[in-house]
């Protein structure tokens, strides 16, 4: 899936793996946030995805009117209140990913996988 954008000039493609990137590098600026998650196949457990396999744990998919659907698999720190840092990443990922992409994000679906403690 990529995203075109046209002007006067011609046209711009945006592959959902940069903006996976954009949006994993939002969220993870995020308070609470520990990081992205994939859960195993063979035992069913989150596992936390670090570096440049982060975007693993995102989904960018786009709608029939070409708008951003973006899901996000997360791990979340111990003892912070989960809804108010979900509601913080929605919207801090949809602000970064509309200045940077100039799309249009439609939702923002967050799968809490696991709560970890940080050192």
């Amino acid at each position: 899936m990529t995203g075109t954008l046209n002007n006067e000039f011609g046209n711009v493609t945006i592959d959902s793996e940069v903006i996976a990137k954009c949006a994993g590098h939002a969220a993870l600026d995020c308070f609470g946030i520990v990081g992205m998650a994939t859960i195993s196949v063979r035992d069913g457990l989150a596992k936390l995805l670090k570096g440049s396999s982060a975007t693993k744990g995102i989904r960018v998919k786009m709608d029939e009117e070409g708008q951003l659907v973006i899901d996000f698999h997360v791990i979340v720190a111990y003892g912070v209140n989960i809804r108010t840092v979900v509601d913080n990443l929605i919207y801090t990922v949809k602000y970064q990913v509309e200045e940077s992409t100039s799309m249009k994000v439609r939702a923002i679906n967050v799968y809490v996988e696991g709560v970890r403690v940080i050192d």
